[in-house]
């Protein structure tokens, strides 16, 4: 293959990556612009072509462009944030990972990976601004604004009671709460009630999803930004501020980048934050709770979270039992939301058909109370009369017959082998679509090395 063949080759390769890509040579001029750049930054790819960076992007200076940057110390920049103006007036948030391209030893250039976040930037903003403003009365004081209190949660089962106990008697105190369960198990029920319960009810809660926003974006949501930090910062508060006496809630407390947990250590001990950008600190009143969707030992374990920060978080945990385990309440909650559905839709319906109860009780409900809920109200959408019954329900619940581990219900002719795939197949299958997809995370679950499971993806024929 000839050079220019393989240049040429490199070329299309670039064009094909679903990511802004821009390439400088040595003294700045644009030599490759992607048409998702072009469309990221709302500039034609001819008119950037050949044209020097800082011509293009006339709000950038050497200082606070990335490229150029990366021109200047050879070292490359990893999940920078940068914000810009073009020549046609556009404002443009990106995140961007500049590295220098190097040929012999010599730097002959760079080359940018940028995604867009401006549309996340500007929610991100008018939340801020939004959580400053909602929840002030007319007299200043913070109102409760329609949180969960203690005795909404509905439950009948033993190790659940003991866990809201446990949440009660940690509402007194401005101790960290760690609250643990999987996803839709009603963990930021719980942390909404405790604030409730506790003395700051009338200060702010305040809640960030710590896996929602790219890494570069949350330490200025979480600690706020000072004018001049970088291009298009301005004075804004962040949530540790605008929860001053009150409550912040950080969900998915392992998917928050490791360098930034230090940060927010420093937080928690010292009771103090620094504005990205600032010299000074700010003390800050603030009770902190965390939350995560997988067994915190494990994060810890493979490194995506401090073990400093989880001790520190780990003062009072609260552990949510998943639904399949707690006993009794699936038939509690149906009731609740099949009145609560009945109420909003102006309905009668009573209850559920036998089929369907036997169905509920057996189902594992990898989604928990949340999927229990989106099951009742799609049904009620569709129910005529006022039984829901199997025609009703979604079609992964039909499919469902009984848990997969049933002895009694396997058929006498089928070999063992097969009926072991069988099952091997469901519960992988089923590991994976527990936690979203991830790998890793399914691994951890089933209790084998992530290398064995991908083995076994290609041999269910599950890599899809």
């Amino acid at each position: 293959m000839g050079p220019a063949l393989s240049e040429r080759m490199l070329w299309e390769v670039l064009h094909c990556i679903d990511e802004g890509i821009h390439v400088v040579d040595s003294e700045g001029f644009t030599v490759f612009y992607n048409h998702v750049a072009a469309n990221l930054d709302g500039l034609p790819q001819k008119e950037v072509m050949g044209t020097h960076v800082l011509e293009a992007f006339p709000s950038l200076t050497p200082k606070t462009s990335t490229l150029m940057r990366v021109m200047e110390t050879g070292e490359p920049l990893l999940d920078q944030r940068q914000a810009y103006t073009n020549r046609r007036g556009k404002r443009v948030v990106t995140v961007n990972s500049t590295l220098p391209l190097l040929v012999d030893g010599v730097k002959v250039g760079a080359l940018e990976v940028a995604k867009d976040v401006t549309r996340i930037q500007e929610l991100s903003d008018k939340v801020i601004d939004l959580q400053s403003r909602i929840g002030k009365s007319p007299s200043g004081e913070m109102t409760e604004r329609g949180l969960y209190h203690f005795d909404e949660i509905i439950t009948g089962d033993v190790r659940m009671l003991q866990e809201i106990g446990r949440a009660r008697r940690a509402a007194a105190t401005r101790s960290p709460v760690l609250v643990i369960g999987e996803t839709g198990t009603g963990k930021e029920l719980l942390v909404q009630s405790i604030h409730s319960a506790s003395p700051r009810r009338n200060q702010p809660f305040i809640a960030q999803n710590c896996a929602a926003l790219p890494a570069a974006l949350l330490e200025g949501i979480l600690f706020g930004t000072t004018r001049g930090a970088f291009t298009g910062a301005e004075d804004r508060p962040g949530l540790f501020e605008l929860a001053a006496g009150g409550t912040l809630f950080l969900d998915e407390i392992h998917a928050m980048p490791v360098d930034l947990q230090a940060k927010l250590l420093r937080a928690l001990e010292d009771r103090v934050v620094r504005r990205v950008g600032d010299i000074r600190t700010r003390v800050v009143d603030v009770r902190i709770f965390a939350a995560s969707n997988e067994p915190p030992e494990v994060s810890v374990r493979e490194g995506r979270l401090r073990k400093d920060l989880y001790y520190r978080l780990h003062v009072v945990r609260v552990q949510v039992p998943p639904l399949r385990e707690r006993d009794g309440d699936v038939s509690l909650l149906t009731g609740h939301f099949i009145g609560k559905y009945n109420e909003r839709f102006g309905m009668k319906v009573k209850g559920l058909s036998p089929d369907v109860r036997k169905r509920f009780a057996s189902y594992d409900w990898p989604g928990n109370v949340r999927e229990l809920e989106n099951v009742i109200e799609g049904a009620m959408n569709l129910v005529e009369g006022e039984e829901i019954g199997s025609e009703h329900l979604p079609v992964q619940m039909e499919l469902t017959q009984q848990r997969s581990d049933s002895i009694e219900e396997l058929p006498e002719e089928i070999p063992l082998p097969e009926k072991l795939h069988e099952v091997e197949r469901t519960w992988v299958k089923r590991a994976l679509q527990e936690c979203g997809g991830n790998v890793n995370q399914a691994a951890v679950r089933l209790g084998i090395p992530r290398q064995t499971l991908q083995y076994k993806l290609r041999k269910l024929d599950l890599r899809s």
